[in-house]
């Protein structure tokens, strides 16, 4: 079943770099308390991620703060390493937060994954933008197969009140 507006973020442990090496980092600490705008890519220095994806949230990051985002958060089915190496090459500095769902159990949670195993990709969160307010889904953006447009932080601008 497909999370959807009005929906509590599914319990789950994810990962995310630091320089001590991955840690563990639960939807209940990440989402808990705050707004948050949470965006997955199907994979870190992918194409469309690298170029257009992440740069729009790096680019918008302060705009969204200043219209009540406590915290970004980039996800992808990829490993905290992965996560963080990205991370620092798109120079998001403090701006993102970058966390890993390795296996996707998060994506699979959320009822948001697709089989890449065609393109050696194999299970992979889809490509989406959410505002959770409070552990709370309020807005909701999943592309379909193969576009970018309502998940980019623009689109998600326009849906800050």
């Amino acid at each position: 079943m497909t999370i959807k507006i009005g929906d509590a973020i599914p319990a789950a442990t994810l990962a995310k770099a630091t320089a001590d090496g991955p840690a563990p980092v639960t939807t209940d600490a990440l989402f808990g308390g705050r707004t948050v705008a949470l965006f997955s890519v199907p994979g870190a220095f992918t194409p469309t991620c690298s170029a257009r994806h992440l740069p729009g949230f790096v680019d918008n990051a302060d705009e969204m703060k200043a219209k009540g985002i406590d915290e970004i958060v980039c996800i992808s089915v990829n490993d905290a390493f992965v996560m963080g190496a990205w991370g620092k090459s798109a120079n998001v500095g403090e701006s993102i937060t970058m966390v890993a769902d390795g296996n996707g159990d998060f994506s699979k949670a959320l009822g948001l994954t697709f089989d890449g195993s065609a393109y050696g990709m194999g299970l992979r969160g889809q490509r989406f933008s959410m505002i959770v307010k409070d552990g709370i889904v309020t807005q909701l953006n999943v592309e379909p197969p193969g576009a970018f447009g309502v998940s980019s932080a623009e689109h998600l601008m326009g849906q800050l009140a």
